[in-house]
């Protein structure tokens, strides 16, 4: 079996603990209308349809999931910004809402300082960065939380960052771009025992970076931070394989073993109970001796 990613096996997440000595799963649900995971299905006449969003919460959460992952801002290839307030709306309501009823960590997928701050006082218990706390103000705001965070690399921006990226050597690059920006956490203030990273497929890669990322995941595991790995219903898979987005959930499963197995410590998936259970079948077989 390749090392484990945790220094810190056992989080704090605003008082809800999250135990990273086996790996676990995070749920991801998108309150942006043009989610590319489930064309938006959370809205109704262009509002969130809170009530459709928490039941989607409830399943993720009995099905395995230990994170819930709210974000409310697309950072699909393409997409376009958001305003503040229009994302504050999204994520607010529903983090406060699962806050109440369920007993998991929610993490909130932003780069936003405002919304970092106003999530931990509607009980987020992770913040979860895509610019990796890059934007005026954001490392700022991350270190006032208190909150575990996770840092993620992205080469541009999601509007162009599929245009061409370039790598001359991607696995090595990517652990130097989140070196530097636990270097820039710490010095904030924010310890290293409350960060993750996240080598970020698919953001600013093609599919040879992808899976020379993956193949090199043992590298960045080495550093000894938990890593947050979201592959599932990833482009690859469908420029590899010429599946559709409804047909790539095994594909996705096997994407996931293949992170465990080379160090990731959470994986982030729309299909959590597959998920859940593709990971638990991983962990099991340890009670029965080293892969």
């Amino acid at each position: 079996m390749l090392p484990r990613s945790t220094e810190c096996p056992v989080l704090n997440c605003a008082g809800r603990r999250l135990d990273l000595t086996r790996p676990i799963v995070m749920g991801v649900i998108n309150t942006t209308p043009d989610s590319f995971s489930d064309g938006g299905t959370l809205y109704r006449n262009a509002h969130l349809d809170i009530e459709q969003a928490m039941a989607r919460a409830r399943d993720m959460a009995t099905a395995g999931a230990s994170i819930l992952d709210i974000g409310g801002e697309s950072t699909r290839p393409g997409a376009q910004p958001v305003s503040l307030q229009e994302e504050m709306d999204r994520v607010l309501p529903l983090v406060a809402r699962i806050a109440a009823e369920l007993p998991v960590v929610i993490s909130v997928d932003t780069s936003t300082p405002e919304l970092m701050r106003e999530a931990a006082r509607a009980g987020a218990g992770m913040l979860n960065d895509v610019r990796a706390l890059t934007r005026a103000g954001a490392l700022e705001a991350a270190a006032s939380t208190g909150l575990p965070v996770c840092l993620m690399h992205m080469q541009g921006e999601p509007g162009s960052m599929q245009v061409a990226p370039h790598y001359l050597d991607v696995v090595t690059e990517v652990r130097d771009f989140l070196q530097d920006r636990v270097a820039a956490c710490e010095r904030l203030g924010i310890v290293r025992e409350q960060l993750l990273l996240d080598p970020g497929f698919g953001f600013g890669k093609t599919v040879i970076h992808n899976m020379q990322l993956l193949r090199g995941l043992p590298q960045l595991a080495a550093a000894g931070f938990p890593l947050v790995v979201g592959l599932s219903r990833k482009s690859m898979i469908g420029k590899l394989l010429g599946r559709e987005m409804e047909q790539r959930l095994p594909a996705g499963l096997a994407l996931a073993v293949m992170a465990v197995e080379r160090g990731a410590a959470i994986i982030r998936t729309h299909d959590v109970a597959a998920t859940a259970d593709a990971v638990a079948m991983w962990s099991a077989l340890q009670e029965f001796g080293e892969v």
